[in-house]
């Protein structure tokens, strides 16, 4: 009796440890639409499934539309270790680190392919270097090409936007279409449709998505399209907590940095999938859409060296060694 007594509390305590430990639950922010096929939600989504595929003890719990977090506090709140995974436009961390408006630079990058070979370059190994140092960690790099349109007529050159009232999505464009003549005008992007019907601007640039996603097919007359002499692209990873991530297992980093890879894969075919959607739309509402030419946009690149790239270069420390290092990637 006196075995059988001592037997049964060990097989109760091995069955206790034969249990599965519950999973530990990360949360992932970003502020784009969830279940409506965004691009940038399927990125993370994607990344949460992985990781519950590969059964490390890990649940990634996503929350979309900024219900957790407002767009711009999520870099902080990374670096604070209150925030596990993002889907961030680096722009938006401008404030913190100057640097990253690199990733938002017109003429920087021209294609979907031309963004994977600068993923690899001596540019980009500095701007992760800056994010390495602040604390957080690259899942998956993304870059999302942008486009530009007016309601009257189309933008080929510089000499097309002189005088047009210009609202644009970032300080470096701003800068270039004031050094071609436009005007700025400054709204929220969802303000853009009634501005352009009450004439208080003629023209708009966005990501491809938002062109769509906010129906200016209704207010343009022609878009200029990314094509492969695109000026717009703005650089959008998934990101991590660097305090998040050290915190895990090695089982559970390589289940993440896994599910990143496919990530990134993923949106590499779905963003250019996601730009021919656009043309097809916009011609759909019979919209003209135009491509830039290899002269055309040396023409504005050579505009955006003398604004955008001088004041990057002046003002921001390490700047002109960063735009060279972009530059040099062919």
């Amino acid at each position: 009796m006196t075995f059988l007594r001592s037997f049964v509390p060990a097989l109760s305590l091995a069955a206790l440890l034969a249990q599965p430990v519950a999973a530990e639950t990360l949360k992932a922010s970003h502020q784009f639409p969830g279940g409506k096929g965004d691009v940038r939600d399927e990125m993370v989504q994607l990344i949460a499934r992985e990781v519950a595929a590969a059964n490390v003890g890990l649940d990634i719990r996503v929350y979309p539309g900024a219900s957790l977090f407002k767009p711009k506090d999520q870099w902080n709140a990374m670096v604070k270790g209150q925030l596990d995974i993002t889907s961030f436009p680096l722009d938006y961390a401008n404030g913190q680190h100057p640097q990253f408006s690199s990733t938002l630079m017109p003429g920087l990058v021209k294609s979907h392919e031309h963004a994977k070979r600068l993923n690899a370059s001596p540019f980009m190994k500095d701007i992760k270097k800056i994010m390495d140092d602040a604390g957080v960690v690259v899942l998956a790099d993304a870059w999302l090409a942008g486009a530009f349109g007016a309601k009257d007529k189309c933008i080929r050159t510089p000499e097309d936007v002189k005088g047009l009232k210009f609202r644009s999505a970032g300080r470096a464009f701003e800068e270039m279409w004031a050094g071609a003549g436009a005007s700025l005008v400054s709204m929220p992007s969802n303000e853009v449709y009634t501005a352009l019907q009450t004439g208080v601007v003629d023209a708009t640039d966005t990501s491809t998505g938002s062109f769509v996603s906010f129906r200016l097919y209704e207010r343009l007359k022609c878009l200029t399209a990314p094509g492969e002499n695109a000026l717009w692209f703005m650089y959008e990873p998934v990101l991590m907590s660097k305090r998040s991530f050290n915190a895990l297992d090695e089982k559970q980093k390589k289940a993440l940095m896994d599910a990143g890879k496919k990530a990134e894969d993923y949106f590499f075919t779905a963003s250019k999938e996601l730009d021919q959607k656009v043309v097809d739309e916009f011609k759909k509402n019979n919209v003209e859409v135009i491509t830039l030419n290899a002269e055309q946009f040396a023409k504005w690149r050579e505009v955006a060296k003398n604004t955008s790239y001088k004041n990057f270069a002046s003002e921001v420390p390490g700047g002109k060694e960063l735009i060279e290092k972009a530059l040099a990637v062919e």
